[in-house]
């Protein structure tokens, strides 16, 4: 590039050298980045210069961005960032002596001179003292803002077309690992995506004193949640005349959590846990299928594990989870069996609790104890152990 070798460079490779050998640490980190930001901004003149000279067509590139991503160790994204901000400079001169002068941050500009390549032929709009004045007074991200809200206000139709195209980047790709696991990545526009994280936000609150996940994983289990949601309750549209659902196959041993059988087949993934299965049994539709010689020969009618009356009795009685401070309303909370009905606990009022989808899994894979006292329920953890003192036929424990 330009100046490369020169005398002017090899100075202040010297005295960077020198002051990064220093032997006092301590500097004011302002006016250290301040230094750091003016040196970005004239490092953007010199990647324009060199774009003009088409040194990256010699060098067998066809954009100067990515030219300069690779011989500097930059993305893309950052070398194409910095090349608008040295070819907007050259008709901002307010804003490059400020940023030259460390008054305003690199970040700063660079937003700047975006808005003013976006505006194009409207560019006589841009006021660069109001804008510095704007730098000043708000944060980048603020700052951000405000030129989208200017540019719109400057070219309406403008931003609507940047916006279309934007539109047209979105994307959602899931697949599974080998481990089970799925892997979610994409791009959502800004009004799904506004959405969508309200919606896990508000899913993904802290559960008292005893949830010890992370804010990620709060938001992965939230995104589970929300979609275990929409299909218990119905409001997906149909596919094929049926209800979206998950297929859960297994053998009757395994619902018994007997010893030595094989997991649950989870359609569209991979095997699971008998305690997940026993999780999602909880409240489901069953059917049994009878086989002989690896043959159906009989298909049992659908039915729920927990009645249509008993599931009504139960959402008046508990209103919602049950767990302590849980805020789970009962139309995101499911039944549990207190003592699971393959293991010959019915399925009426009295066995069953409501509980939310965390607190539920928390039960079930977590090794949480519900108890029932009388009309109340108690959780006790898996490291706490319930005492309680035998007692002799016919005696009563003293009041």
């Amino acid at each position: 590039m330009l100046g490369e070798g020169g005398t002017a460079l090899s100075e202040f490779e010297e005295a960077a050298r020198k002051f990064l050998a220093r032997g006092e640490r301590s500097v004011d980190p302002k006016r250290y980045r301040a230094v750091i930001d003016s040196l970005d901004g004239d490092f953007s003149a010199v990647a324009r210069d060199a774009q003009k000279t088409g040194e990256h067509l010699v060098s067998g590139n066809i954009t100067a961005a990515s030219w300069i991503a690779r011989i500097c160790g930059m993305s893309v994204t950052s070398a194409a960032d910095r090349l608008c901000v040295g070819s907007q400079l050259e008709s901002l001169p307010k804003v490059a002596a400020a940023l030259g002068s460390g008054e305003i941050s690199f970040q700063s500009a660079s937003a700047l001179c975006h808005l003013h390549e976006q505006l194009g032929e409207k560019g006589r709009l841009f006021d660069e003292d109001e804008m510095l004045g704007f730098t000043r007074e708000y944060s980048v991200s603020e700052l951000r803002k405000l030129c989208h809200f200017a540019r719109h206000v400057a070219d309406p139709d403008g931003f609507f077309n940047d916006a279309e195209e934007s539109f047209t980047r979105r994307r959602l790709h899931i697949s599974q690992m080998a481990d089970g696991l799925y892997v979610v990545d994409g791009l959502l526009d800004p009004v799904s995506g506004a959405a969508f994280k309200t919606g896990l936000d508000v899913l993904a609150k802290r559960k008292g004193p005893e949830d010890e996940r992370t804010r990620s994983q709060r938001m992965a289990d939230a995104a589970g949640e929300l979609a275990m949601h929409a299909m218990e309750h119905g409001t997906l549209p149909r596919r094929h005349s049926v209800k979206p659902h998950l297929n859960l196959t297994m053998t009757l041993e395994g619902l018994k959590g007997e010893l030595g059988v094989p997991p649950a087949d989870l359609e569209l993934s991979l095997p699971i846990s008998t305690r997940t299965a026993e999780r999602i049994a909880c409240d489901c539709t069953m059917s049994r299928v009878l086989l002989a010689d690896s043959m159906v020969i009989d298909v049992g009618r659908a039915t729920r594990t927990v009645s249509a009356p008993t599931r009504r009795a139960l959402r008046v009685r508990d209103k919602g989870c049950r767990f302590p401070g849980c805020d789970r309303p009962v139309n995101w909370s499911s039944p549990h069996h207190i003592i699971h009905w393959t293991r010959g606990g019915p399925g009426n009022l009295p066995n069953l609790v409501l509980l939310c989808y965390y607190h539920h899994r928390l039960v079930h894979e977590g090794g949480w104890q519900v108890i029932k006292s009388g009309r109340e329920f108690r959780f006790m953890p898996p490291d706490r152990v319930l005492m309680r003192r035998a007692r002799g036929p016919g005696l009563r424990w003293a009041a």
